[in-house]
């Protein structure tokens, strides 16, 4: 519930006046001046639209766990866009003179991808091409890390052994994946 009167709308001020700078600099310390600014806005806000549910006796501790979940998720977002960003590096870097080639791996790649339960196809999307870690995957199949990890080790040794049937004589698979990250077994993260 918002503020509305002038009684509420002066403590909020009074609250305003009596935690921004601090909050600034404790955003400050872990943001940057940068996103300082908009993690204390976003938290005055929350403090805002949820002023009848600040506690009182510690509206300050209130701020900085509303501030510290703000920062939570920028540097959550921070670190998705630095992954785009390094993904899109190597990419523009790979230079590819036949693109038949890599065409072909990646419909072989994605018929035995098709191949798998549904199950194993889902766990590997999720970890491989959507880059959820295991706690994510967890919290996105409502299963625990343990079964996560399970199901990934398992569905990646399927995926390879049908992988390498596909292979053709002479040819080196593991040298020409378009995602050796689905074979590898080292990418459970949690």
């Amino acid at each position: 519930m918002e503020p509305d009167n002038a009684a509420a709308r002066g403590r909020f001020e009074e609250l305003f006046d009596a935690h921004y700078a601090e909050l600034t600099r404790f955003a400050t310390r872990r943001v940057g001046p940068d996103a300082a600014g908009d993690v204390v806005s976003g938290t005055f806000l929350v403090a805002w639209r949820r002023f009848a549910h600040i506690p009182a006796e510690h509206p300050r501790a209130w701020l900085y766990a509303t501030a510290r979940h703000l920062i939570a998720n920028e540097l959550r977002a921070r670190a998705r866009r630095d992954r785009l960003s390094a993904k899109a590096a190597v990419g523009a870097e790979a230079t590819v003179e036949d693109h038949a080639g890599q065409v072909g791996e990646h419909l072989r790649v994605r018929a035995v991808l098709a191949g798998l339960s549904a199950v194993d196809q889902e766990v590997l999307r999720l970890t491989e091409w959507e880059g959820l870690d295991v706690a994510e995957v967890a919290l996105v199949l409502g299963c625990s890390r343990t079964a996560v990890k399970v199901r990934l080790h398992r569905a990646r040794r399927r995926f390879a052994a049908r992988l390498l049937a596909t292979e053709e004589p002479g040819a080196h698979a593991t040298s020409r994946l378009p995602m050796p990250s689905i074979v590898a077994e080292g990418n459970t993260s949690s």
